[in-house]
């Protein structure tokens, strides 16, 4: 078996004048300040918010004491909240207590008869 071989592509054809394709990748003119405007207007919507994020957090940096007052009253209130619990059960049982009460006391009316009343 002999090995095929394949001929060579025949080559391109040179472009006409002036539409010459730069393999180098360097813009002149126009082009080149057109895209550095574009590049620079990305750049800038992009990153503007991050700048004012920081320059807010920067401001903000005297607002750190307020802001550590405002958690340690939040503590204080948790932790009053979490003492109360306990009552707050016990209270809930006197409540159902006294229900379960009320509500014998008209079933127990309910049973007798019209007149009596104890």
């Amino acid at each position: 078996m002999m090995p095929v071989q394949q001929a060579p592509a025949p080559p391109l054809p040179p472009p006409p004048p002036g539409q010459e394709v730069s393999v180098s990748g360097s813009l002149e003119g126009w082009d080149a300040v057109v895209l550095l405007l574009c590049v620079a207007i990305t750049l800038g919507v992009l990153v503007w918010p991050l700048i004012k994020a920081v320059a807010r957090r920067i401001e903000a940096g005297a607002g750190v004491a307020d802001a550590r007052a405002e958690l340690d009253a939040l503590h204080e209130r948790v932790r009053r909240l979490e003492e109360a619990q306990p009552r707050m059960a016990e209270l809930e049982e006197r409540v159902d207590f006294a229900e379960r009460l009320l509500t014998r006391a008209q079933e127990s009316q309910a049973d007798l008869p019209r007149g009596e009343l104890r």
